[in-house]
């Protein structure tokens, strides 16, 4: 393989990939730390608007207070738009959504953001190692 060629990820890989934002969606949608943080990976890292956050229970333990703070009640969203792998374990996928409000149907204009997930299989199992968001516009 050369410099510019990268491998192709399988149908399965690109489908357990694409599927990370759903299991994201569906713990927030619990508002379950435990299961928001079993998807990264030991030592994954987190960014978010005013937030760093490195280690899987650190960011359990970020979110678990999230869920009962700032982000009690609220729904979060994304729709993959790119999925590009850079190496034989590690597919990066690009996400537009955003958090929705208690009473929200969709996220506000100015709330849309892009996002960054850096995936990395660990023992046959595909998880974050990176997210990082920013606003859309």
């Amino acid at each position: 393989m050369t410099t510019t060629e990268r491998p192709t990820a399988t149908p399965a890989d690109q489908a357990a990939v694409a599927a990370l934002p759903q299991r994201i969606i569906a713990a927030w949608g619990a508002h379950d730390a435990d299961a928001f943080a079993s998807v990264f990976s030991d030592d994954a890292t987190m960014i978010i608007t005013g937030v760093h956050v490195k280690g899987r229970k650190q960011i359990r333990d970020f979110m678990a207070g999230a869920f009962a703070g700032p982000y009690q009640g609220t729904q979060v969203v994304g729709t993959p738009f790119e999925l590009r792998q850079i190496g034989p374990d590690t597919i990066l996928l690009l996400t537009e959504g955003g958090v929705r409000g208690k009473t929200e149907t969709e996220v506000k204009p100015e709330n849309v953001v892009r996002a960054s997930w850096l995936a990395v299989r660990e023992d046959g199992e595909w998880r974050l190692a990176a997210y990082q968001n920013t606003p859309r516009d």
